[in-house]
């Protein structure tokens, strides 16, 4: 099959299209023949090495996390899917590799396609999906009546994360640019900053959960908006002990992770706000939930963009420029 590896991290080649071999498919597995996938910012940080003291890969790696596609086998212990059947999924996190033709996933992390979306846009869907799903509802336990921040209402986890809030009946608040003021409202923000003229530090305030999307950066600002009891939770850092504990990454991970969110553990806590980093997992049972809230009409994808498949370099390249609105899609098949 064709996949795109990369060979090293930081490799000045960036990732190269080659044949490899098709993956095997062990007694829980499904072999699933690759539609569509999605490029995400984690298969750049990847691809540099962002992850490599916690993320042990083995090179050559075939990057991509998100997949569309048709069952073409499955292992012997398999129940819950069988030959034809339309998938998609968010593989394991050390099972990754959709930038390919194939990949075999464990049967616990696929779920079955949502009937209502092409392969391009269900492939969109999964990482962003139990991005959002693990935040809200997993850790935060938002609820009706609550007020829920997504930083970065336009992008790939925002689109979901926002539709999600609305359904479990929070008010939304978010920011983005001033170009998608109007779009991100048709999502169900009940409040659109423009980060270009405003500062949400100024206009908001009593937020029971802030999704922090920038690695930090306005964590300061973040906590001035939550209110006691609240919870700040980032996706992108910085990393806690518990990431590395529920992880199995060792002592010294879950010491650098204390390390790394120290500081902003100690002014949440003067504060009286909990915060918690969340390194999404592949998850098939709330994926399938996920499936049954687009087919309801609940959440949508947002696709900007598809590339074809000899052009999954530029797709990345295209979500590092930081302009996407929703998620890049890339047609393998």
């Amino acid at each position: 099959m064709k996949a795109f590896v990369i060979d090293s991290y930081k490799s000045k080649e960036g990732m190269v299209l080659r044949d490899v071999a098709t993956p095997k498919v062990g007694d829980g597995d499904v072999l699933v023949e690759i539609h569509a996938t999605s490029a995400n910012l984690l298969d750049a940080k990847i691809r540099d090495g962002v992850f490599k003291p916690a993320l042990k890969y083995k090179l050559p790696l075939i990057l991509g996390n998100d997949l569309a596609g048709v069952v073409k086998a499955v292992g012997s212990r398999v129940t819950r899917f069988k030959v034809g059947d339309e998938v998609y999924a968010r593989p394991d996190k050390d099972r990754i590799g959709t930038f390919a033709e194939y990949i075999a996933v464990a049967e616990a992390d696929l779920a079955l396609k949502p009937k209502s979306l092409t392969m391009e846009e269900a492939a969109s869907v999964p990482l962003v999906a139990l991005t959002a799903w693990q935040v809200l509802v997993e850790r935060a336990h938002l609820k009706a009546g609550q007020t829920a921040f997504i930083q970065a209402g336009s992008g790939g986890v925002g689109t979901i994360a926002i539709q999600l809030a609305k359904h479990l009946g929070a008010k939304v608040v978010t920011t983005t640019g001033t170009s998608n003021v109007g779009w991100v409202k048709d999502l169900g923000a009940d409040r659109v900053i423009d980060y270009r003229t405003e500062r949400f530090e100024t206009l908001v305030s009593g937020v029971d959960v802030f999704l922090d999307t920038q690695e930090g950066k306005e964590a300061d600002k973040a906590l001035s908006v939550i209110k006691p009891g609240g919870k700040l939770i980032g996706i992108s850092g910085p990393l806690d002990a518990r990431f590395a504990e529920d992880n199995d990454l060792g002592l010294l991970m879950k010491v650098v992770g204390f390390l790394m969110s120290f500081n902003l553990r100690r002014k949440a806590k003067r504060k009286g706000v909990t915060y918690d980093f969340v390194f999404m997992r592949a998850q098939g049972e709330q994926l399938g939930r996920i499936t049954d809230l687009i087919d309801a009409g609940a959440i949508r994808p947002v696709v900007d963009r598809v590339f074809p498949f000899e052009q999954t370099p530029e797709a990345l390249a295209h979500v590092e420029g930081g302009r996407a609105k929703g998620k890049v899609v890339i047609k393998v098949k």
